[in-house]
C-alpha cells in the first residue's frame, strides 16, 4: 500500500510539472492563439501582468487587429482610463487595425487618434459615444474610406456626419443610426434618410431604430441603395407602410422590421411615450392595419433576423 501510494504521489507531482512546464513552454503562436480568444480589456488587465514572456507576446500587432473595448457604461465605477487604455492598444495594432469598438467613452480626440494610425478601418462602433461631435466625425471621415460597417447608434449627431461618411467611404455596406427614444411620433425629418440615400448606394444592411423619417424619406431609401437586403424602422412612427409602399419593402427588403414589431432583441432601452401614441392613433391601429386584405402577405417576414450576428470572420475573409 505505501508503495502504491508512493507510486500515486510520484505520478501527481509528474503530471503537476508536466502541466507547468506545458503552460510556460507553449510555442508563442499557441500563445497569440489563445489570448486571440480574450478580449482587450483582459490582456491589457490581466495578461501582460503574468510575465515578462506574455506581456512581450501581447503586443504583438496581429492581436490588435480587433479592439473590442466593450463595457458597460458606468464608467464612474471603473477603475481606469479607458482612453489611456485604448490608446495603447492601438499603439500595439502598428497600423493593422481593422475593427474598434469605443462605445461609451468615444471622443473627438480619440477617433483622430484611430484615423491617424490606420488607414484600413473597415469596422467602428461609436455607439453612445456623445463626446463625438458632428464636426468630429466629418473631420476624420476623409480617413475612413476602408469602412464597412458604422454603428453610431444613440448620439448627438446630425446628418450632417452621415453625409460626410457617405461621401468619404464607398465601400460603406452596414450602418445602424438609431435614436434613445421617441417620443413625438409626428415630429417629421428626413435629412438623415435623404443623406443616407444620396450617398450610401452600397448599402446592405440598415437600422434606424425611432427615427423620425417619413414615406418620403423611406422612399428615398429604396431609391437610392438598391441592394438593401435588411432594413429596421421599429419605433419609426412616421411610417404608413399601407398600399404600395409597403409592398415594395415586401419585394425588395429580405429583412424587414416594422415600426411595431417586438423591441426584446435592440440593445438599447426603449422609452416610448405610449400616451402620444394613442393621440395620434386614437383607435390603437399600428402600420399592419392600413394594409387592404390583399397586402397582409407581403408582411408574413416582418420578424427579420438582426442584421448584426452575420459571421463577422467569414464576411471580412481573415
Amino acid at each position: 500500500m505505501e508503495a502504491s501510494s508512493s507510486s500515486s504521489s510520484s505520478n501527481s507531482k509528474a503530471v503537476s510539472d508536466c502541466e507547468e512546464r506545458n503552460w510556460l513552454d507553449l510555442p508563442r503562436d499557441v500563445v497569440s492563439t489563445i489570448f486571440m480568444k480574450l478580449g482587450a480589456m483582459e490582456i491589457l488587465i490581466n495578461v501582460q501582468r503574468v510575465c515578462s514572456v506574455w506581456r512581450n507576446i501581447s503586443k504583438d500587432p496581429l492581436l490588435w487587429r480587433t479592439i473590442d473595448m466593450h463595457n458597460s457604461g458606468d464608467l464612474n465605477d471603473i477603475d481606469y482610463d479607458l482612453g489611456i487604455m485604448c490608446r495603447r492598444a492601438i499603439d500595439y495594432s502598428s497600423g493593422l487595425l481593422l475593427d474598434i469598438n469605443i462605445e461609451y467613452f468615444g471622443t473627438d480626440d480619440l477617433l483622430h487618434y484611430i484615423t491617424h494610425s490606420t488607414s484600413h478601418l473597415r469596422r467602428l462602433r461609436l455607439a453612445c459615444c456623445f463626446s463625438i461631435s458632428d464636426e468630429g466625425l466629418c473631420e476624420v471621415a476623409k480617413n475612413l474610406a476602408q469602412l464597412e460597417e458604422l454603428d453610431i447608434s444613440i448620439s448627438n449627431l446630425s446628418s450632417d456626419p452621415l453625409e460626410a461618411i457617405g461621401r468619404s467611404c464607398p465601400h460603406l455596406k452596414s450602418l445602424k443610426f438609431n435614436m434613445e427614444s421617441y417620443r413625438h411620433p409626428h415630429m417629421e425629418c428626413d435629412e438623415d434618410a435623404l443623406a443616407i440615400a444620396q450617398t450610401m448606394p452600397e448599402l446592405r444592411h440598415l437600422q434606424l431604430f425611432g427615427n423620425k423619417l417619413t414615406n418620403d424619406g423611406l422612399l428615398a431609401i429604396l431609391d437610392g441603395c438598391p441592394h438593401l437586403e435588411s432594413l429596421d424602422v421599429r419605433q419609426c412612427f412616421n411610417l404608413n407602410l399601407g398600399g404600395s409602399l409597403g409592398r415594395r419593402c415586401a419585394e425588395q427588403i429580405k429583412d424587414f422590421r416594422l415600426p411595431y414589431d417586438h423591441t426584446d432583441d435592440y440593445p438599447f432601452e426603449v422609452e416610448i411615450d405610449y400616451g402620444l401614441l394613442n393621440e395620434d392613433y386614437p383607435s390603437g391601429t399600428s402600420d399592419i392595419d392600413f394594409l387592404s386584405d390583399g397586402d397582409y402577405d407581403y408582411y408574413e417576414f416582418s420578424g427579420g433576423s438582426e442584421f448584426s450576428e452575420y459571421d463577422y470572420d467569414n464576411y471580412y475573409d481573415f
